[in-house]
């Protein structure tokens, strides 16, 4: 039995619509040292892998640095990776996508869109490799994607953790089980798309 903390990246400067990469802002950092806080309660400090974005790596590092460990660059619970457009296009095949399921996701995209199916199975399975307790800084949709899996659903969104906050999955034989999933942001999906989302 593996756990896995999943935690979403504090809030960013700027929206999925604005920036590439954005780092947190004022309150995502505060946010971060809050969950630090929070994580270093645990018995013993754990492996702490984060997605290679900023906000992610940002996140993670009050606790990396309470642990006095390194954190360890994950690129499989990276952003699910958008198709090739402008960033206003960007935010408007996210807003879609979010409001659908896996299959619809993938055949709605360009024919040049990675394979979102790929992608998923991809973050999955080196999820289901980890061979003891973890940390994970990771994404909106990233964080969905597992739940799903733990539910049997193909929804692309089955909760909304809010930002900076911690997911508890357990991995048994290649399963994923819910232990607690994370607090949830307030209001319906127009709120995600600012910088709620990813």
């Amino acid at each position: 039995m593996t756990t896995l903390y999943l935690v979403r990246h504090g809030r960013p400067a700027s929206g999925y619509g604005d920036s590439l990469d954005p780092g947190l802002d004022e309150t995502g950092l505060a946010q971060a040292r809050r969950t630090a806080r929070e994580l270093a309660s645990l018995p013993h400090p754990l492996p702490v892998y984060s997605s290679p974005l900023r906000r992610c790596r940002e996140t993670g590092l009050p606790l990396a640095e309470l642990w006095g460990v390194q954190p360890i660059i994950f690129p499989e619970v990276g952003e699910v990776p958008s198709p090739p457009l402008s960033l206003e296009q960007r935010q408007e095949w996210l807003r879609a996508a979010m409001k659908s399921d896996w299959a619809f996701m993938q055949s709605s995209a360009p024919a040049d869109a990675p394979d979102y199916g790929l992608w998923r199975t991809t973050l999955l399975d080196a999820l289901r490799a980890m061979s003891g307790d973890v940390v994970i800084f990771s994404h909106f949709i990233a964080i969905n994607a597992v739940i799903g899996a733990a539910l049997g659903n193909e929804q692309v969104i089955n909760f909304r953790p809010d930002h900076a906050s911690i997911t508890t999955v357990e991995v048994a034989s290649g399963n994923f089980l819910i232990t607690a999933l994370g607090q949830e942001t307030a209001g319906t999906g127009s709120v995600m798309l600012g910088r709620s989302t990813g």
